[in-house]
């Protein structure tokens, strides 16, 4: 009989009761203990979940023998060090998006999670969600013909919630639709598409000295030109389309907040009649997400595979923000 995975949970944030959720629904592994520096949310979070194990020391979670995976909810600028340190413990990790926050934090992580040789993701969720799957598809079929642009868009009102040390929109946000883009760019062009790009960008500076807008217009050595747009303090809309050679696909519900119903996408060749297809799911990304890396561990993998990201993809991800950010601020 296989051992059943018990998770443990750093932080006790909005997304980790999400995250905690789902690992309940779905069913085959342990929602084990959690670990919190603030006594009065630590202790909610435990009761509300019915988890005896607790902690007020994050350390002492990620050293525990019975913790299987470690689950990182707190602020972006955080992740780095809790990878590091689950990863010399020898645990699976699943990290919250974004990453880290820079190149070098970036680097520092998955160089540890390769050198202790553990299975590593990162909370990019929607990529597990079957509605994903179905946007690849759509793709690797060329039903719209080869990639000529792409067009991309998160904005959402959620900078009163957030950590200033995460660095703003683009950490928070902007890495969705960035996410996106480079799964289909590297589906259809391969790996190298990301040797040679360019980026120009502007945007704004919130009171914090963080990105809280930025628009991003990237431009690849074969011709593809893609526009990428967030901002964290007003709205909340998705939009992405995909223009090809012989038609487009324009995602017509929130890509990356799936759920079990209502996930559309829309389909046309140019001057012809739409087709909208409609994804039916047992869930929302985040129940898929659980299920797809407890099957990895039990598969003996240290990675999830695509559509949903592996290390290597989270690695070129961070580059591109990190250019993004570079480019805004610079003009």
């Amino acid at each position: 009989m296989k051992k059943r995975l018990n998770w443990g949970i750093l932080g006790t944030s909005f997304i980790s009761g999400v995250m905690a959720d789902a690992i309940i629904e779905e069913g085959s592994t342990a929602l084990y203990s959690v670990a919190g520096r603030s006594e009065e949310p630590l202790t909610a979070f435990a009761e509300r979940y019915r988890i005896k194990q607790v902690y007020r020391d994050y350390d002492a979670l990620i050293n525990d023998e019975a913790v299987d995976i470690i689950y990182i909810a707190l602020p972006n600028h955080l992740h780095h060090d809790f990878v590091v340190k689950a990863a010399n413990a020898g645990k699976a990790i699943l990290c919250e998006k974004s990453l880290s926050v820079d190149m070098d934090k970036t680097d520092e992580a998955l160089a540890a999670v390769a050198k202790n040789d553990v299975f590593f993701a990162e909370g990019l969720m929607y990529l597990t969600h079957p509605f994903a799957s179905k946007i690849s598809e759509i793709l690797r079929l060329g039903t719209i013909g080869e990639i000529r642009s792409i067009k991309g868009q998160y904005c959402a009102a959620i900078s009163q919630f957030v950590n200033p040390e995460s660095k703003g929109a683009l950490y928070n946000l902007g890495c969705y639709p960035v996410s996106l883009m480079h799964l289909i760019m590297q589906q259809s062009f391969g790996e190298s598409v990301f040797d040679n790009y360019h980026v120009a960008a502007s945007g704004r500076v919130g009171e914090d000295g963080n990105i809280c807008e930025s628009a991003a217009t990237l431009q690849f050595s074969n011709g593809v030109i893609c526009q990428l747009h967030t901002a964290e303090d007003y709205g909340l809309h998705a939009d992405f389309t995909v223009l090809g050679s012989k038609g487009s696909l324009v995602l017509a519900s929130n890509p990356w907040l799936p759920e079990s119903e209502g996930n559309r996408l829309v389909i046309s060749e140019y001057e012809q009649q739409e087709e909208t297809v409609t994804v039916s799911a047992e869930g929302n990304g985040f129940l898929y997400q659980v299920r797809a890396v407890r099957e990895a561990i039990e598969l003996g993998r240290d990675s999830l595979q695509r559509p949903a990201a592996t290390a290597k993809d989270s690695h070129q991800i961070m580059k591109l923000l990190t250019d993004w950010e570079e480019a805004t601020r610079v003009r």
